[in-house]
């Protein structure tokens, strides 16, 4: 469309009004111009497919990605209104594509550090067919055109049951300006017809992304969709005066609706975060068991079977995550290597290649099995039925008839209790910590830690931002460094077993392990410097200071005593 010129929809609800909008049009056209169909009135149909990552990160961005097939098919990146372009060939836009298959070019640059290491994965598609008609004045002279564009989904045509609205553009023909606005204000005039954008949004992302508009809103809408659709974030539905175990449901169910959405990407091996994903929900689940599962009135056995059976499935998705994050990791390690070359590390790679997909089979087996569907089909139908009847009685007593211990039979009370508890174990065990402190007091450290920043994730609708924030802040900085710790100690065995398996099977050259011992010794030192960093990192989040923003945090809303200094 000409820059300047508005375009329209020939807006209703069904084709047949559509065709009588697009009739209305062409009749008022003709009032003031002579109107012809150029070349047959159609061309021939084009597809457009917008690809983005199953977690919308172009979208949460601001950017549209699109894919045109065709002799010369590329891919168009929208930002702010500036279009970057990329040739492919051999391209399957139905299928997923890594960022390898893009990082040559300049849409791969434009995004490489925005999607990996996740595919890029289509979302929506249309195919249009456009109309084009000639504008012609009393010289006969063409003075502007008509395009009608009718989109469809693929598979359907542009008078299927479900098409998509017809767009209606004005362009200029040059020197001819005033005549192509005279036809957009004849356009507007027409009942039935909508002034409507006509490309991606200009407006940058925002807490829950950008708007979208264009065909791109249109073709998500009719395939049923809508942008940042999945996200990974817990956004429980809840607030302060929800009943304790309606909460504890809702938080639940949400995890598992995050677990089963990553299934059939897991399987599929799209990417490797479908599997992290997966997995850190299936770790949040167990740590709300823990924190808040008495909370549900479950009899006590089956709360232990079911959290024996989420431990079980993390259990099962461990071997495969440990190998994904060596590979993920591989070229930079790499390149890290100061006495050996990166190439004295490929039988490494292949063997953890080789590792990879033995473990992935099992890993499918697991997700295949009766065990793990009817785990997935019993949790939802028990957590469901807890939800309904909690909702129905609104009442504060468990399933038991006990009153909740410490929660007072709401979602706030309950939040601040179970987070007290959660931020005194960490206190507590953080400051008994010495430099002399063997490491698994460190490792049981970052899972408590864990537990506290699940809670607080938990419950974040219910905390005041600026607050929750603050703490939520000090608590990543934390983790960041006792995940450093314990990650580099895990590596470092790893990989001497791994070492020790290549040399039982005579797979690994003499300068293969030189350069895994480099590599060893790379990981001690970061290690080290995890450790010499703790105290301080610990005393940001739990000194005093800290307490009191705790204290203040958890305080806030429910206006209990949640005094937490001098813990």
């Amino acid at each position: 469309m000409t820059p300047g010129l508005a375009g329209y929809i020939a807006g209703s609800n069904d084709s047949q009004t559509w065709d009588n909008t697009v009739s209305a049009v062409v009749e008022a056209l003709a009032a003031e111009f002579e109107v012809q169909p150029e070349h047959g009135a159609r061309r021939a149909v084009r597809r457009t497919i917008w690809l983005d990552t199953f977690d919308w990160r172009l979208y949460k961005a601001g950017l549209t990605l699109e894919y045109v097939p065709g002799r010369g098919s590329e891919l168009r990146l929208h930002d702010a209104g500036n279009v970057t372009t990329q040739l492919v060939t051999g391209w399957q836009a139905s299928r997923p594509h890594l960022l390898a298959a893009v990082a040559d070019g300049q849409v791969g640059a434009r995004i490489g550090g925005l999607v990996a290491p996740r595919a890029l994965l289509p979302v929506a598609a249309i195919s249009t067919a456009t109309e084009s008609y000639r504008l012609l004045n009393e010289d006969r002279k063409t003075v502007a055109r008509l395009l009608v564009e009718r989109s469809s989904l693929p598979g359907q045509g542009p008078h299927s049951p479900l098409p998509l609205p017809p767009r209606l553009t004005v362009t200029e023909v040059r020197g001819y300006q005033g005549q192509a606005r005279r036809a957009e204000r004849l356009i507007a005039a027409v009942d039935g017809v909508t002034a409507a954008d006509t490309g991606p949004a200009d407006t940058g992302p925002a807490d829950t992304g950008p708007a979208t508009t264009g065909p791109f809103a249109d073709a998500l809408l009719a395939a049923g969709r809508r942008p940042g659709d999945y996200s990974n974030k817990v956004d429980a539905d809840i607030t302060a005066e929800t009943p304790a175990t309606a909460a504890a449901a809702t938080i639940l169910l949400r995890l598992l609706d995050t677990i089963e959405a990553n299934v059939d990407g897991t399987l599929r091996d799209i990417d490797t975060e479908f599997l992290h994903d997966l997995r850190v929900s299936v770790r949040r689940t167990r740590s709300a068991l823990k924190l808040f599962g008495d909370a549900l009135g479950l009899d006590p056995e089956r709360l232990a079977f079911f959290s024996a059976e989420f431990k079980w499935v993390g259990d099962l998705t461990t071997p495969t995550r440990d190998l994904d994050v060596h590979l993920l990791g591989f070229e930079d390690t790499a390149r890290g290597l100061a006495a050996a070359k990166p190439d004295d590390l490929e039988p490494f790679r292949t063997y953890l290649e080789q590792r990879r997909r033995k473990e992935f089979r099992t890993l499918t087996r697991g997700l295949r099995s009766a065990r793990f569907t009817g785990l997935m089909s019993d949790w939802r139908e028990r957590l469901t039925s807890i939800l309904q009847d909690s909702t129905a009685s609104r009442g504060t007593r468990s399933r038991s008839g006990k009153f909740l211990k410490g929660a007072g039979g709401t979602a706030g009370l309950l939040a601040a209790e179970r987070t007290r508890v959660a931020f005194a174990k960490v206190a507590r065990r953080g400051a008994a910590i010495t430099p002399d402190t063997p490491a698994e007091a460190l490792h049981d450290l970052r899972k408590r830690s864990k537990e506290l920043r699940y809670a607080l994730e938990f419950f974040a609708p219910l905390h005041d931002p600026a607050g929750y924030a603050k703490v939520l802040g000090d608590l990543k900085r934390l983790q960041d460094c006792l995940g450093e710790f314990q990650d580099t100690e895990v590596q470092i065995g790893e990989i001497r077993t791994l070492a020790a398996a290549m040399l039982a099977a005579r797979e690994a050259p003499a300068v293969t392990l030189l350069a895994m011992g480099e590599v060893t010794a790379g990981l001690a030192a970061r290690q080290r410097a995890a450790r010499a960093d703790f105290e301080r990192r610990f005393a940001a989040f739990a000194d005093v200071a800290g307490q009191r923003r705790m204290s203040a945090l958890l305080r806030g809303r429910y206006r209990i005593n949640a005094d937490l200094c001098h813990i």
